[in-house]
């Protein structure tokens, strides 16, 4: 296996760091405090070289927010300086894992993402069904045979074990400044729990995700032999023709991350899924010949419309601000079958 060492000092750089500060500020140009960081760009950025070259840089610390999308979410929001370096970190490390993530991981990664894995699926789903074979003695096409197993962690974000982190990570980063760094980052959370989380919101948070469950991608694809499996976050499918087969991936799926990167399945929202009744993967609800949004997606989403249209009357968002989120999720509501829908909530 190849590892890697002095990386710290290409992370410290300057131009590192000057190209972590342009994505972190990717869309938030008016936002005050990019503004008041840009007024003395340079100065800035040379303090924060300074402190990582010296190792006595620390975040600052995190700001909390609840979300319901619909359910509820603790999003944790970092000073934008912290931000810049969490850029520079993924900066040296995503081309070292990008090379070893497995094809069909999907979250956080360029050329990815959510329609491509629902695409992936779509074309997993037809073979696992043989193109569209019916069940004997059904009429309706969408009675095919195959089955989906739905997985999802528990709590994945607030379980993560930084020591387990940390070891997946020496096996690649041998440069002990950048684990120092990487420790700094992960000992910045509000978790009660010692030693465990990682912040949504984070950049960090994000990659390390993928990084944690590479282990569990590797232990589907080269132990296991899965052929058909896609991984998004934590939100993963494995699709077969027998549900034994299965039911035999689902104990051992569970059983490989409980003992290996201490999580487990979440008990109600894994389950094996008849591909004729609608497996639910990525806010859709997938049979074989359409595709419907899921109900919750969209009652989130009429919330969303009036809270909007409450905020525009108010002049706290602008007309175009909100045309802007509607066309957003109109994007989104179209990987699926929902022209009508669209047609009939008339936006």
């Amino acid at each position: 296996m190849q590892t890697y060492n002095k990386l710290y000092s290409k992370l410290c750089s300057y131009e590192n760091l000057l190209l972590a500060y342009e994505k972190a500020r990717k869309g938030k140009t008016k936002k005050n405090y990019v503004i008041e960081f840009e007024k003395d760009l340079d100065f800035n950025l040379k303090i924060l070289q300074f402190e990582l070259i010296n190792k006595i840089y620390s975040p600052r610390k995190l700001k909390l927010f609840i979300i319901r999308d619909p359910k509820t979410r603790k999003i944790c929001k970092s000073n934008f300086r912290d931000r810049i370096i969490h850029h520079a970190i993924v900066n040296i490390l995503e081309p070292i894992y990008e090379k070893i993530f497995i094809y069909d991981s999907y979250a956080s990664r360029k050329n990815k993402g959510q329609h491509k894995a629902l695409e992936r699926f779509h074309k997993f789903k037809r073979k696992v069904a043989l193109n569209g074979k019916k069940l004997r003695g059904v009429k309706d096409n969408n009675y095919v045979c195959g089955y989906c197993l739905k997985c999802d962690i528990k709590k994945y974000f607030d379980n993560v074990d930084h020591n387990v982190l940390i070891n997946i990570l020496k096996k690649k980063i041998k440069d002990e400044d950048v684990i120092w760094l990487i420790k700094q980052i992960l000992d910045n959370h509000l978790n009660p729990i010692n030693g465990r989380s990682m912040p949504l919101g984070n950049y960090t948070s994000q990659f390390f995700a993928n990084v944690y469950l590479n282990e569990l991608d590797y232990f589907a694809k080269h132990k296991l032999k899965i052929k058909y499996y896609i991984r998004y976050v934590d939100d993963f499918v494995v699709l077969n023709n027998n549900k034994e087969i299965l039911e035999y991936y689902k104990e051992e799926i569970n059983k490989f991350i409980n003992d290996n990167l201490l999580i487990k399945l979440h008990e109600n929202k894994s389950k094996i899924i008849p591909l004729h009744k609608g497996a639910i993967f990525l806010g859709f609800r997938n049979f074989y010949h359409y595709i419907l949004l899921k109900k919750s997606n969209l009652e989130q989403f009429k919330n969303n419309l009036k809270n909007w249209r409450e905020m525009m009357n108010e002049k706290l968002i602008t007309n175009i601000e909100v045309e802007f989120k509607i066309d957003g999720w109109k994007a989104h509501a179209n990987h699926g079958n929902s022209h009508n829908l669209i047609k009939r909530l008339a936006i």
